[in-house]
């Protein structure tokens, strides 16, 4: 072992604290920039003790079997024996499995060029790794990240999908440890599938670079990595409100009559989504001829009902000569080569496409630049799809070549590296605060873009699905996210809308989407009934709206699982359906069909039924009652929540705020600010520092950097 310029190095391995209360562990072969980390690097120069390295309260032995401690307790070390899988497969037995039909690759055990390993005690918990499939705590499971868009049902056994997000934290009883591994190649991770003992993860190219994030608890811990990758954005306020989308709406009118409709039924909605339909042969940039010939009336139209519009833009562009986004990408050599200089050619919706070449700046800055074509015909938000790169002839071929690399290691970057163009090109056409909604990103993306859980289909398991993949999001620093209300593909039915709704309604990103030749699932699809239900889980998002848009200003996820908020709590290690929104209002959906009652967990504490002011002490589980027009909702005591007072149709119509307050011991944070520019960033926000102590609430102005009330009227909830 040997200390260099703050750097320990040991057997060929390079360790340092390059932001405080990080480690970073190297080979010294990093060449490049990265993607994924926006923190400036900065090394802290340990201590050595012994056979200790220091830096603070945290510690590393760099042995054999280097071991990370935190507080003096130990996490974890490194895993130094031969990995052994638990199930062995003989010979004979592949070949009978083979003849079946069975995949006998993925039961063979692959060694990695690039790997690490490390111990596994049996009491940890894993999250993380985005809008993976399966549950909450991903230990004794095994992905992979490669950024991966596949139209059938998602169901736990799926390795891939649209994101490839390299963080994970491991709980333990000792504290928590975060992992990032600042790699964009294909990387495969093991919780404790191959074998109990130990995880791993592991790189198909590229170097061995990677931040252990040791802390207390999961929030110690997501804070540290978000403070390394980069916060979530706040979004304009009106982003926060209900959503309206449909691969299917084949023209401006029936756009204008979509949004009619919504107004007339006094249903609440901020947004309407246009899908490929919108553009010229799908050629993006272009609006139809015919069916969307005036952009701008239809977007002026919008505006003067109160409706934002958001387009789709994909990555693939056509290859079309005469079309100006084609003609100008290829003068400049802007899109993906072939090994032989030559320009790529795949096919996507417009047929033959040609893939931008997003690793470069200025192809970045030419992409961005159109988007003042976006923003001059008025659209608001704009939602990028297709970019894992799809590519209906297969995935891009191993050697096809970026600025970057070649697609094998910037596949899982190019959805990212899209966002980071279009977030750019946004800010710089209309300085509001860019809404940027990608399907594929990877660690790091959410300082560019919110996200949503892909094509999901109307299937009832799918909503528990998006509430697992919105919590480990969140998980992962990706805060702003949503799942397709209703399903995107299959056929929804009037009990799965309302419930699905129901769920759905506090997510930070809250829209109803679905698919050409599906059954139509609008609010009024099926009936007047239905509509009406639907309409009053909708109206309970806008009552909560301002307690939302207070949660988007902090540094944790808006909805979050149990566990973050009650760590010790073992019951919580892996609820799947049931969250929190913030740390004291909680939400228990129901999933099932004809279900009208469901065990509801609360955690230790003094609870309160969020409508009734029932009190329920904490610690065990109760049976909620949940008729169909009902989400079971309980708030805690001391809860604070600022609310609506009316009943908006729209964010723009929420002006007075009150307090519902539950009584007990608590403090929150009330935010006004614009709603819209990035001023909040240089202090133009109001905050308002309110704490209750039973049933005494105090406020306090603590920032007056945007005109707002000093006091708001208070009801008491219980």
């Amino acid at each position: 072992m040997e200390l260099v310029k703050n750097e320990v190095i040991f057997n060929g391995l390079h360790i340092s604290m390059p932001v405080p209360g990080i480690i970073r562990v190297t080979d010294g072969n990093h060449k490049k920039g990265s993607y994924i980390v926006s923190a400036k690097l900065r090394k802290s120069a340990p201590k050595v003790e012994g056979e200790r390295v220091t830096w603070g309260k945290i510690a590393i032995e760099p042995g054999n079997d280097m071991a990370l401690f935190f507080e003096g307790k130990e996490l974890l070390r490194d895993y130094t024996a031969p990995r052994k899988p638990l199930i062995q497969v003989s010979d004979e037995e592949l070949e009978l499995l083979k003849s079946e039909g069975h995949a006998i690759e993925n039961m063979l055990m692959k060694e990695w060029p690039v790997e690490v390993c490390k111990t596994l005690s049996p009491e940890a918990a894993i999250y993380g790794l985005g809008d993976k499939t399966g549950y909450l705590n991903k230990r004794h499971y095994a992905y992979e990240n490669w950024c991966t868009d596949d139209p059938a049902p998602h169901v736990d056994c799926f390795k891939s999908l649209y994101k490839s997000i390299n963080f994970f934290i491991v709980a333990t009883d000792n504290g928590c440890v975060g992992f990032l591994a600042d790699n964009t190649f294909r990387t495969r991770f093991d919780f404790g599938k191959e074998n109990p003992d130990y995880l791993y993860f592991a790189h198909a190219d590229g170097a061995l670079d990677y931040y252990m994030i040791p802390g207390r608890d999961i929030k110690e811990v997501l804070r540290k990595y978000v403070s390394l990758t980069g916060q979530a954005k706040l979004q304009q306020k009106w982003i926060y409100g209900y959503h309206q989308s449909h691969w299917g709406y084949l023209s401006a009118d029936e756009i204008k009559e979509i949004s009619d409709t919504m107004r007339a039924n006094h249903i609440p909605f901020d947004a309407i989504h246009m899908d490929i339909d919108y553009m010229e042969g799908f050629r993006v940039f272009t609006f139809n001829g015919q069916r969307f010939s005036d952009p701008r009336s239809l977007c002026e139209y919008l505006k003067s009902i109160k409706v934002k519009p958001i387009a789709i833009i994909d990555p693939g562009v056509k290859k079309d000569e005469g079309y100006f986004m084609y003609d100008e990408g290829e003068s400049n050599g802007y899109f993906a080569k072939n090994p032989d200089g030559s320009t790529y050619v795949g096919k996507v919706w417009p047929g033959a496409a040609v893939f931008p070449d997003f690793s470069r700046k200025d192809v970045r800055e030419w992409w961005g630049d159109k988007m003042q074509i976006m923003v001059g015909a008025g659209i608001r938000g704009i939602w990028n799809d297709m970019n894992e790169p799809a590519n209906f002839t297969g995935q891009l071929p191993d050697d096809v070549q970026f600025q970057g690399g070649s697609h094998l290691e910037m596949h899982n970057a190019y959805g990212h590296l899209m966002a980071q163009a279009t977030y750019d090109g946004l800010l710089k056409a209309d300085g509001k605060r860019p809404f940027v909604l990608t399907r594929a990103c990877c660690a790091g993306s959410q300082r560019y873009c919110s996200s949503w859980t892909g094509d999901n289909h109307s299937m009832w398991p799918h909503i528990q699905l998006s509430l697992v993949q919105m919590m480990n999001l969140g998980l992962s620093g990706m805060y702003n996210t949503g799942s397709d209300v209703g399903g995107f593909g299959s056929d929804c039915t009037p009990e799965l809308l309302i419930r699905w709704t129901q769920a759905g309604c506090l997510s930070p990103f809250f829209r109803n989407h679905y698919a050409q030749g599906t059954r139509r699932q609008e609010p009024w699809a099926f009936g007047t009934e239905t509509m009406v239900m639907v309409r009053k889980a909708i109206a309970l998002r806008y009552h909560l709206l301002p307690y939302l848009y207070d949660l988007a200003h902090e540094d944790l996820p808006m909805l979050r699982p149990l566990i973050l908020e009650y760590p010790t709590d073992k019951n919580c290690e892996n609820i799947c359906d049931q969250f929190l929104i913030g740390d004291k209002l909680l939400a228990a959906p129901i999933m099932a069909p004809g279900t009208f009652a469901r065990s509801v967990y609360l955690p230790k504490g003094v609870w309160y039924d969020y409508y009734t002011g029932k009190r329920y002490t904490g610690g065990k589980y109760i049976l909620a009652e949940a008729p169909m027009d009902h989400l079971p909702l309980f708030a805690k005591a001391g809860a604070i929540l600022p609310v609506c007072v009316g009943t908006p149709e729209c964010v723009e119509d929420i002006v007075d705020v009150k307090l519902e307050v539950f009584p007990g011991n608590g403090t929150f944070t009330h935010y006004t600010d614009d709603g819209e520019t990035m001023g909040y960033e240089n202090g133009e926000l109001h905050e308002l520092k309110i704490t209750v102590k039973g049933h005494e609430v105090k406020q306090t102005v603590i920032r007056s950097g945007y005109e707002a009330p000093s006091e708001l009227a208070v009801e008491f909830k219980a």
